[in-house]
């Protein structure tokens, strides 16, 4: 497809979301190059010039993790990696079906500027004051619109779309988690990252989702999943009615779900699911359960989750030995028992090394990617429909479903040292509140108890 984006276009694209690096805009227009597409513009900081995602091209010691990939190895436009990464590393992993790598087109720098402009004072305050879109880039990436199905010759069906962030779905059991971080082992990452952002101010109260229970494989497990992640959105749940957001957060996050907001959801649910007021939510609610259950591709996705087995406490010693640096955990801990539970780590070979980062990374993407989940009502005597189908009881109608993954990024070599920085950060702050609660417990028993007496 050759086209190219120019300063005209920039009016047909809208703003759907964003992310920390990256910017997502709909098209609305009705060129059919780009009808039922989607794109994604990379962000710059607003306090530098360069890129989210700088530098430019891959480092020597990236292309020495990626050397089995060719083509990954041999662009020298890291943009273009990324677009690689997804096509040869993910969709093989995650399902060719379920994975879309899109395609790079070029953008001009008057269109970048003017989307940024018409977009502005749709962004959440708290991401225009750290980011713009990066005017610096050459192109942009095209991909179909997971929250629709493709325009075919029949009446077209409304449809909903699920976005959800599942987060890691398991507990690690790595030997070289550090006995200060032993909470890890059973207390899932999500719910400690909860009492940073807490802290932080980039939410407002608890989030009640437990990720273990949408990747238990358990129907009712699932379903309180779904559930508790429509209570408290957050960033991690989106819906879209025929591919315009009417449910959770733009860029930043919808922390709790009140009442009137569970009206309007209940309102806009009518041209889709039946049912009488007050049991649409709930029947939407188990449709995505039961979608989720029954395509298990959550199955694979922890798979590729699971390829890190050594946890960032044992990843990060590798990933010294790559870049050829002293190992500054090991130099920090100070003790000699501590640096000789490591010593096994730093004696294996470079190619080992490079698997255990190579596999942390990927695995990263996997425990930080998307799930769209699409669905429309499917009309009774249409058994020739390529997608699958699921019946939902309470509503007695069958709804047709495709789930993809998105949001599949490459993450750089250095955030290494980024990853396990963060780590700490949040395990030291959940070992806080946890303290903390603690010792208001005690406080109100010595109270009830002196109040007694």
């Amino acid at each position: 497809m050759e086209v190219a984006l120019e300063k005209k276009d920039a009016a047909d694209w809208v703003y759907r979301g964003e992310g920390a690096a990256n910017l997502v805009l709909g098209y609305s227009g009705s060129a059919p190059a780009f009808i039922g597409k989607v794109m994604r513009l990379q962000k710059a900081p607003i306090n530098g010039s360069k890129s989210m995602n700088s530098p430019t091209e891959l480092t020597m010691h990236e292309r020495l993790l990626w050397k089995d990939t060719e083509d990954i190895v041999a662009t020298s436009n890291k943009e273009l990696a990324c677009q690689l990464f997804v096509k040869h590393i993910m969709s093989p992993l995650l399902g060719s079906t379920h994975v879309d790598s899109g395609m790079r087109v070029p953008a001009s720098k008057e269109f970048l500027e003017s989307v940024e402009k018409n977009i502005i004072c749709q962004r959440p305050a708290s991401r225009v004051d750290a980011a713009k879109v990066d005017t610096q880039c050459d192109s942009v990436l095209l991909m179909s619109d997971h929250s629709i199905f493709p325009r075919g010759t029949q009446e077209v069906e409304p449809c909903i779309s699920v976005e959800i962030k599942p987060k890691c779905g398991f507990l690690p059991s790595s030997k070289f988690i550090d006995e200060g971080n032993a909470i890890k082992r059973s207390v899932t990452r999500f719910r400690m990252h909860q009492a940073l952002k807490l802290h932080q101010g980039e939410v407002s109260e608890y989030s009640e989702y437990n990720p273990l229970d949408l990747f238990s494989g358990s129907k009712d497990r699932i379903h309180k999943a779904i559930r508790d992640l429509f209570s408290t959105p957050q960033n991690n749940f989106r819906v879209f009615l025929n591919g315009s957001q009417i449910f959770g957060g733009l860029g930043g996050g919808a922390d709790s779900t009140d009442f009137v907001t569970r009206g309007k959801f209940e309102d806009a649910l009518k041209c889709v699911i039946q049912g009488g007021d007050g049991l649409r939510t709930m029947s939407f609610l188990l449709l995505v359960a039961e979608t989720v259950h029954k395509s298990g591709v959550l199955d694979r996705l922890l798979e590729v989750q699971k390829l890190d087995n050594l946890d960032i406490d044992g990843a990060i010693h590798a990933y010294y030995d790559i870049v050829s640096e002293p190992c500054r955990v090991c130099r920090a801990s100070g003790k000699e028992k501590i640096s000789q539970r490591y010593l096994s780590l730093h004696s294996i070979s470079l190619d080992e090394s490079l698997k255990i980062v190579k596999d942390f990374l990927i695995a990263a993407t996997a425990k930080d990617c998307s799930l769209m989940i699409s669905f429309r009502p499917r009309k009774d005597g249409n058994p020739g429909s390529p997608y699958n189908n699921l019946y939902l009881d309470s509503t007695k109608q069958f709804f047709d479903y495709k789930v993809n993954f998105i949001d599949l990024d490459l993450k750089q070599l250095k955030k290494m040292e980024e990853y396990y920085e963060l780590d700490k950060k949040i395990v030291t702050y959940y070992n806080r509140m946890v303290e903390t609660e603690e010792r208001q417990k005690k406080n109100t028993s010595t109270m009830a108890l002196r109040t007694a007496n």
